[in-house]
């Protein structure tokens, strides 16, 4: 019985060793980081900001088509991609010769700055917004599916990058099987995936 116990309890303290261990191994794997996930702003996004004990400071601020936005005390700022903790960190940096420790917060109020385009032999093509990552197979479905007569392996992303026309390929027939998954990019606001 005291072997018993003594096995027991040595493969239970594995178990304690190996587990963590494992589990936060298969999160780093499976799992994008958080900063992956965080939304950043764009032009459009309208915000509202408020300063603890300053009522005069609360408003409603928009991203405007310069990817600035504008607020009392503190003037222009870049918003446009970046994360709603960046700008509130900055508001709060320029806030601090005016106000002592000021208390910001951040919130968005509606998101109209992010869209991607579905254009082609898709069932509901269009623009769609969204505010959280969406990658080519989401974008699809947003769309309603293909239509029977599309060209599935001969789909196209059209991304702008620094002015720079960038053309992303996409091999339906693949993906669908679980191979070449890189293809499934995330899209980024502005992409254009083109159905033939």
């Amino acid at each position: 019985m005291m072997a018993w116990r003594a096995a027991l309890g040595g493969f239970v303290c594995l178990l304690a060793a190996s587990g963590p261990a494992a589990t936060a191994a298969e999160r780093a794997d499976d799992k994008p980081a958080a900063s992956e996930l965080q939304y950043r702003l764009q032009p459009g996004d309208v915000l509202l900001i408020s300063v603890w004990k300053e009522k005069d400071l609360d408003t409603e601020a928009l991203v405007r088509p310069d990817g600035g936005l504008s607020f009392p005390l503190v003037g222009d700022l870049d918003a446009a991609g970046r994360t709603v903790a960046e700008v509130r960190a900055t508001l709060t940096q320029r806030l601090k010769p005016f106000i002592p420790d000021p208390v910001v917060t951040v919130q968005i109020k509606l998101i109209g700055g992010n869209h991607i385009y579905v254009i082609g032999k898709v069932n509901k093509p269009g623009d769609f917004p969204f505010s959280t990552p969406v990658d080519v197979m989401q974008a699809l479905s947003m769309a309603g599916g293909t239509t029977p007569f599309a060209s599935l392996n001969e789909i196209v992303i059209l991304r702008r990058h620094n002015g720079q026309e960038q053309v992303l390929r996409f091999r339906y027939a693949e993906v669908i099987r679980g191979r070449s998954l890189g293809q499934n990019v995330v899209l980024q606001s502005g992409d254009t995936v083109v159905v033939p």
